[in-house]
């Protein structure tokens, strides 16, 4: 295969599990939506900067433009996405001796409106508690559209998480995420460094067992509630 064409698909790809139209793309890379568009039909040949602006639009790194990781390019966030209410695909707990709030988000976050509901829950949990005195779990093995495939936080998602973060930084020892794929693990990544907490934070994609196991140790625990390896 034309390795144009190769690259083009890769950015599709990319671009739809995040939920991102060519022209949204276009505006975060600072191209034209004609020349994303050229690019994934594989008939532009990409510049090294133009492939670095359009992997920051990504919130990724250039080099995992080249993994092998791959997706469908369907696109995601569609309205069968989010036909369950968000509120009934989240689940949260506190284990006040080991001073451990986890959270598990199955499913889409559709906007701002779902990261501002969970938001609401979370910080008002760690408002009874002093500063760095909690860890954190988050359990997004489930972030999947409604053809099972992973995938990340769309933009507006990603940048209101940012905030999230910050907020979420004044009260957390450690921050370990459960996920779905190593796209979201360089979204997350991206989104640590942006709200300063990349120090704290520890994103995990590996095979299921061995990831949730990490984050026991980790967390120096021993069985979770309803985070566990027989998702």
């Amino acid at each position: 295969m034309d390795i144009r064409i190769e690259f083009g698909q890769r950015i599709k790809e990319l671009r739809a599990r995040s939920g991102m139209s060519q022209e949204h793309l276009a505006y975060r890379a600072g191209l034209d939506r004609s020349y994303i568009s050229g690019v994934e039909r594989g008939e532009r040949n990409v510049s090294i900067i133009n492939i670095e602006k359009i992997a920051a639009a990504l919130q990724i790194s250039v080099a995992y433009l080249f993994s092998g990781e791959r997706f469908s390019p369907k696109q995601a966030y569609q309205p069968k996405d989010f036909i369950i209410p968000f509120k009934d695909r989240v689940q949260y707990t506190l284990d006040p001796d080991k001073k451990l709030l986890s959270f598990q988000v199955n499913g889409l976050a559709s906007g701002k409106q779902d990261v501002e509901y969970m938001s609401s829950i979370v910080l008002g949990i760690c408002s009874a508690y002093g500063k760095e005195e909690l860890d954190v779990l988050v359990d997004h093995r489930g972030m999947v559209t409604s053809d099972g495939e992973p995938v990340v936080y769309s933009p507006e998602v990603a940048e209101r998480a940012v905030q999230f973060q910050q907020e979420l930084t004044a009260y957390s020892k450690k921050v370990i995420v459960l996920c779905n794929s190593e796209f979201m693990v360089e979204q997350l990544n991206h989104v640590a460094k942006s709200s300063g907490i990349y120090d704290k934070a520890t994103h995990l994609f590996e095979r299921d067992r061995d990831m949730v196991g990490r984050a026991y140790e980790m967390l120096d625990i021993h069985d979770h509630k309803f985070i566990r390896t027989d998702k």
